[in-house]
């Protein structure tokens, strides 16, 4: 074995700091599109700035702009250190880069324009579609190649959790956006009625579970071991963790139409998946969390820490209330209703953003040649302000959920229903007030780690490549 290696640096530090362009970009929609809910007047009569418009830019900006940004860059990151080898094929690398940032702008343009499938999180016309499915497999071809040339034999479980997420999205992607197109900006699915409903929460549920989990789960079985310089707790409970994830998590997507036209077994096919997924998250939240063992005073003085432990808390909460809210009777009350909308951001700012940050923070000054960011203070700041903006946001939304579910179920003596929709629209008002309240201070985070990322970048001259001794790989 060499005493050195070099490692592709490039790719990963485009892809680190266009994560939190993004993130600015796609958090700031969402804090607009907060603010129309309760000042509808905001969209100004333009139809590119409507709130149906908007919404569909705002998701994919966070999960496939911000969300997606974070996993090519640490997914490169990890694989090259674990494997202790260079990128496979760095310059289709450094297409996947530029592909995948195409394909955001190319959103970002057709969102407001109203060209959509109108799939959740798969709203995309078909030529971008093709355009995700080609940088994708370019995606696949780098990460297995540079597992395939590993210098070590033992392939880390940080990759195990990468690789079947790069695969999971990939069959997800094509499946879902089969379709027959009709000029550029239209196309009709292959699917129809019930079958297309069951085949977009099929993905959409494992978008979630593939690109919102198990990609971030990579993330956390590196980088918290690194940052607390400590083994992983149990390995064996990550390879168990592993395994029962990804065989469970495929069968729970019917969970998201329960009284519907889906067939009773499917939705109870659903509801019973979601309900054995517990296991295998909370294993995962346990073995993150009792990596700190013995090292519970480093999350005194370490800002980064407390953004990944604290993610793998609202990781726990998260993956404990969604099959909670996947059992009929209570799916019931919180269908329809911001409860949901509470639950997945519980999801996306508290888990995904959270541990982003925490990657991010640990990986840029590295990129960078910095001993740390800028500003570990500043670090400190965002970690509070994010924090009480998601507490607010998620609790403002629980409670204004349950109260419409059991505002649209109260009914007279005489079975008329008691309030109309009007009154429960009303009766919510103060609670999207709290929820702009804690989108703004998230976003401000966010603009605080954008401050810090641009001032320790400025202070660094970037490297093209790093040369590492094996040993510390």
């Amino acid at each position: 074995m060499d005493s050195a290696i070099k490692y592709n640096e490039k790719v990963v530090r485009q892809f680190a700091i266009m994560t939190v362009v993004w993130g600015v970009v796609g958090m700031g929609v969402g804090v607009l599109i907060a603010a129309q809910l309760i000042w509808p007047a905001l969209n100004f009569d333009v139809p590119w700035l409507s709130y149906g418009r908007l919404r569909p830019l705002h998701t994919n900006a966070v999960i496939f702009a911000f969300g997606g940004s974070a996993l090519f860059a640490t997914a490169y990151w990890v694989v090259q250190r674990t494997c202790q080898t260079s990128l496979f094929a760095p310059k289709l690398a450094s297409f996947t880069f530029w592909g995948w940032q195409t394909v955001i702008v190319l959103a970002a343009i057709t969102l407001p324009l109203g060209i959509t499938q109108g799939k959740e999180y798969a709203e995309l016309e078909w030529p971008i579609a093709l355009l995700i499915a080609v940088v994708w497999v370019s995606y696949a071809v780098v990460f297995f190649g540079t597992i395939v040339k590993r210098r070590v034999k033992h392939i880390y479980v940080a990759n195990w959790f990468y690789g079947a997420f790069i695969i999971a999205v990939a069959v997800l992607h094509i499946v879902n956006n089969l379709a027959i197109p009709v000029g550029l900006t239209h196309s009709y699915p292959v699917y129809s009625g019930a079958v297309d409903a069951m085949v977009q929460w099929w993905y959409g549920h494992n978008a979630v579970g593939f690109f919102l989990t198990a990609g971030f789960l990579g993330m956390m079985y590196y980088f918290i071991p690194k940052q607390a310089n400590r083994p992983i707790y149990s390995y064996r409970l990550s390879i168990v963790h592993f395994w029962a994830l990804i065989s469970i998590y495929m069968w729970a997507g019917p969970h998201h139409l329960h009284y519907t036209a889906l067939p009773e077994w499917a939705q109870s096919l659903g509801m019973v998946f979601s309900l054995i997924l517990l296991a295998p998250s909370w294993g995962g939240m346990i073995n993150g969390i009792m990596t700190l063992s013995g090292a519970w005073h480093k999350l005194r003085t370490d800002p980064i820490l407390k953004f990944l432990i604290v993610s793998l808390s609202f990781y726990g909460m998260a993956t404990f209330e969604g099959p909670m809210m996947a059992i009929k009777t209570v799916n019931a009350l919180s269908h329809y209703t911001d409860w949901t909308i509470g639950h997945v951001h519980a999801g996306a700012l508290g888990w995904v953003a959270f541990i982003t940050f925490g990657a991010m923070y640990a990986l840029i000054p590295k990129l960078y040649g910095r001993e740390e960011m800028h500003s570990v203070k500043a670090i400190e700041l965002h970690f509070w302000i994010a924090t009480i903006g998601v507490v607010l946001y998620i609790a403002a939304m629980w409670i204004a959920g349950v109260m419409q579910g059991l505002m649209w179920r109260a009914v007279n003596e005489d079975g008329t229903l008691t309030y109309t929709f009007i009154e429960s629209l009303v009766a919510t008002y103060p609670y999207y007030m709290v929820r702009l309240l804690g989108g703004i201070l998230f976003f401000t985070g966010m603009l605080i780690m954008a401050w810090n990322v641009w001032m320790t970048t400025r202070t660094a001259p970037a490297r093209e490549t790093a040369t590492v001794a094996a040993q510390e790989a």
